[in-house]
């Protein structure tokens, strides 16, 4: 990786570069999706499984996995990994139970009641990749805030593994979290089937959860028929490092990201030289003893970055112009710069708060923004699976008293019609 002097077009430059990989959509992926999506509309459980069989070699024997499979599964587990789950997941109910919401009402001495309901969805689908890609993190993520709003059944759909077998850590997760029903279905046609219903599959309210390109192509064309979390794009970490930073932890988080994906962006922002040279050799140094080295190689090179600022000012304006998925401080008073840090999707302060303590177990979600839409989205919340719904009782005098100014807006607009239901009830 080359380290740049920022001066300000440098930086300006980087963010359009990183801005056109989203735009690197494949034309016949969404043609092929708009297909399955059609088919599993129209033939339901026939084209579930037709597809299923073309893209994972086999149909499993029972497409809905029962409650006791599931916690014989799951009991087989790793017990390490087993507590290391439920520690991570009593972390994130810690976390998110505090962002619960109560329902309002409000009374005026004029005889108005004014107030709010807050509800979970009826029901809420979640996918889970499979086979190599199985991230039982992401169920914890996704399910525990759902239980948390309320919500009423939780859906979940999977791949089947090898063998057309579960992932049995999948399971554990998902018992955990306490997801009600597992179909052992993936891809395209898996988010098809919980848009519109199959005869085995419910429709639901909202589909969450992360998946290949043609996942996130599907949850795409069928926002609207359902909600989304959001349409993530390629993962990302911008690092904001002044001089007493240590470059071996440095090069070890950017790396963390650029594994996911030859798109993944990862990104140095640093005062120091020194630090910024010494980054570049750890990168190297440690490169070649993970397993996804190529991976990772690919993604520094395309859209990596080691940027000399002049000050931490001019890196906490160019954090703000990137809204990045993941932003990291490592200062020698991170606490000085949240204040300043405006757009984000989740922020790690301190050398021993890395990214990676985010996405398994520290308590916030890991369903984040990308591609800037920490500009005007958020992460993944209880407020995520909740509606809002208010209500207005009004008595007759305080109907009369408010009349007046209701006729003159309604006609100002032009609509008679408005106005024709508040005169008739004079």
């Amino acid at each position: 990786m080359r380290i740049v002097k920022e001066g300000g077009r440098i930086g300006l430059d980087f963010i359009k570069q990183l801005k056109l990989r989203n735009e690197e959509t494949n034309k016949q992926v969404d043609a092929v999706v708009s297909e399955i999506i059609d088919t599993v509309r129209t033939d339901g459980d026939k084209a579930l499984l037709a597809y299923t069989q073309k893209f994972d070699g086999r149909i499993p024997e029972k497409i809905e996995i029962d409650k006791t499979e599931i916690k014989d599964l799951a009991s087989r587990c790793d017990p390490e990994f087993l507590k290391a789950l439920q520690n991570a997941a009593e972390n994130i109910r810690d976390f998110h139970m505090r962002q619960k919401q109560q329902s309002w009402l409000n009374t005026r001495p004029d005889g108005v009641i004014m107030g709010q309901r807050i509800r979970g969805l009826s029901r809420v689908g979640i996918y889970v990749p499979g086979g190599t890609a199985a991230y039982p993190s992401s169920v914890l993520m996704n399910a525990i805030p759902a239980k948390i709003a309320g919500v009423g059944e939780i859906i979940m759909v999977t791949p089947p593994g090898k063998g057309g077998k579960p992932n049995p850590d999948i399971l554990a997760a998902a018992l955990i979290a306490g997801v009600d029903r597992v179909f052992l279905v993936g891809g395209a046609q898996a988010v098809a089937a919980l848009a519109f219903g199959t005869e085995s599959i419910p429709k639901v309210d909202k589909i969450v959860g992360p998946g290949n390109i043609y996942v996130a192509t599907a949850k795409k064309h069928l926002y609207g028929t359902v909600d989304i979390d959001m349409i993530a794009g390629p993962s990302e970490i911008l690092i904001i490092a002044d001089e007493t930073a240590n470059p071996k932890f440095l090069a070890a988080d950017l790396m963390s990201q650029a594994e996911h994906d030859v798109l993944a962006s990862a990104i140095l922002l640093t005062t120091s030289e020194k630090i910024a040279e010494q980054t570049v050799a750890q990168l190297y140094e440690q490169m070649e003893r993970l397993s996804r080295k190529e991976i990772i190689r690919q993604s520094l090179d395309r859209f990596g970055a080691v940027i000399q600022c002049r000050n931490m000012d001019e890196a906490v304006a160019f954090a703000n112009e990137l809204a990045p998925e993941h932003l990291e401080i490592c200062a020698a008073n991170p606490m000085e710069y949240i204040g300043k840090i405006n757009n984000a999707g989740s922020v790690f302060l301190g050398n021993y708060s890395p990214e990676p303590l985010g996405d398994y177990y520290a308590g916030p979600n890991h369903v984040l923004p990308t591609s800037g839409t920490a500009r005007f989205f958020s992460p993944l919340s209880v407020d995520s699976f909740i509606k809002k719904s208010s209500f207005i009782y009004y008595t007759e005098e305080a109907l009369q008293s408010a009349q007046e100014d209701i006729l003159r807006l309604a006609r100002a607009e032009g609509l008679t019609a408005h106005a024709n239901s508040i005169e008739v009830r004079r």
